[in-house]
């Protein structure tokens, strides 16, 4: 009855995958049941892209790719970008006024201002961007916006105080951003107003001292922005990694005690064996010996997630191995250790195709580990569903989908999910497994998104760069 009814919710829920990620109520409806499968896909322009793209116009996209990932799961960045949107489009014609009217300039242009107060239009919705487009808008419009505009307007004002202190600001506003974008938008955005000032300016002037003299100022303010950014990196690995030893030191405390409790039980469980002792009391005692064992062996269980993941916040994550995805699946479900026959049997494994992708076995292990047990999870708090694991490999993009019709997440949740020390319920768990699980996917240039309805589902669906293509 529950699982007709969970079909019967899911048969209302109309999704959509608009290019990369964005699901929204519209034109695919989810299938007869949870046990059909979800269709999610990428957008072909970008898979016929990527089978084809090179290794170096992969390393020059993943930043953008990255912020974008960013923006889309973390509510607080994307409102700094709407914020830097809204001061944008409303700085532009605001400092028109001031440097046209009452502070006059020798040089202002009412059409660079009004380009540039549009480009900033689109960022209050970032999200409604998908990747390819993003990136695109992104490159543009800060290589227009900051070195271009302000290079040019620092030029045909002649290098004047005031243009000398506005464009450097521009420039340290450009390096809060990922420091590769911001070093091509800086040359391209430079390049291109040098450009532009020598055909409708005097040439000549590019190479007068006043101009030069501020490259070394501009150049030094570039390099403490980018070493600064790298100590905060710095300082957050330093973070996590003392977070993983804590975990580690928490595990190996707990893992000594647990063995001996574990070899006391053993030694019991023999002796209530012996022969003649075979009463009604030895028979409780063998139960309550089997239901302690199994908690001990949950406990190890625990903790080898706990290790799994204090070491995979500190190893490298980038992948050095082809995996086999049925193969690992096959690992976790055997070491689990379920509470029940129930709960083993409530999880049902679908193989349509195997696939091999670029990865790490022992981080495979970690993402599918920390899947399994929120899905189960998720079953035991709403006393419901059931679990379906499905490996998709026939598709152009292999993925795998951890489907559970449990307690499902709330729509306000769901973009926080996945980021660090977030755990939802609250108090439900450390909060990294997902965010590690996220950050593992990222460096395998492989996605994992959640597609959910309170009450009703959560699919987490992991979709990997196809190795036969």
């Amino acid at each position: 009855m529950r699982e007709r009814l969970a079909c019967r919710l899911i048969q209302r829920k109309e999704l959509r995958v608009s290019h990369f990620s964005k699901w929204k109520r519209a034109d695919h409806v989810l299938p007869r049941c949870i046990y059909q499968p979800v269709y999610l896909s990428f957008n072909p322009v970008m898979q016929a892209s990527s089978s084809s793209r090179k290794p170096w116009q992969g390393t020059l996209l993943r930043p953008f790719l990255q912020f974008h990932d960013t923006m889309e799961h973390m509510p607080v960045r994307r409102n700094q970008v709407r914020a830097l949107a809204v001061i944008g489009a409303i700085g532009m014609p605001l400092y028109y006024t001031l440097w046209h009217t009452l502070f006059p300039q020798p040089y202002e242009s009412p059409t660079l201002r009004i380009i540039a107060g549009l480009l900033f239009l689109p960022a209050l919705w970032p999200a409604r961007f998908s990747n390819r487009c993003f990136s695109i808008y992104l490159f543009a419009g800060l290589a227009f916006e900051l070195p271009f505009f302000f290079t040019l307007m620092f030029l045909m004002n002649h290098a004047s105080t005031l243009w000398v202190h506005s464009l450097l600001v521009a420039l340290i506003v450009l390096f809060h951003f990922d420091t590769r974008i911001a070093a091509l938008a800086y040359l391209l955005g430079t390049v291109l107003a040098c450009a532009v000032f020598a055909v409708i300016g005097d040439p000549a002037f590019l190479l007068q001292r006043e101009v030069l003299q501020q490259l070394p100022v501009h150049w030094f303010v570039i390099v403490v922005l980018s070493v600064v950014k790298a100590g905060r990196h710095v300082g957050e690995q330093q973070k996590l990694a003392g977070l993983a030893a804590g975990l580690g030191s928490v595990a190996h405390e707990l893992r000594t005690p647990l063995v001996s409790v574990e070899a006391n039980v053993r030694g019991l469980q023999r002796r209530a064996a012996t022969p003649g002792n075979d009463t009604g009391d030895h028979a409780a005692a063998r139960e309550a010996l089997a239901r302690i064992q199994f908690e001990v062996r949950h406990m190890h269980h625990m903790i080898d997630l706990f290790l799994l993941s204090a070491s995979a916040v500190n190893q490298k994550m980038a992948p050095s191995e082809s995996v086999s995805m049925y193969a690992s699946v096959q690992a976790v479900l055997a070491r689990y250790p379920f509470v029940s026959d129930a709960e083993r049997d409530s999880i049902r494994l679908e193989l349509r195709r195997d696939f091999q992708f670029a990865g790490q076995t022992g981080l495979c292990v970690v993402i599918l580990l920390n899947l399994l047990r929120n899905a189960l999870k998720s079953l035991q708090r709403a006393g419901k569903g059931r679990v379906r694991i499905i490996i998709d490999g026939a598709r152009r993009t292999p993925r795998l989908l951890v489907i559970d019709t449990g307690g499902g997440i709330a729509a306000s949740r769901l973009p926080l999910i996945f980021e660090r020390f977030y755990s939802y319920p609250a108090h439900n768990g450390s909060g990294i497994g997902l965010a590690l699980c996220r950050q593992i996917m990222q460096a395998w240039r492989a996605r994992i998104v959640c597609v959910s309805r309170e009450h009703a589902y959560a699919i987490f669906i992991l979709e990997f760069p196809n190795l036969q293509r």
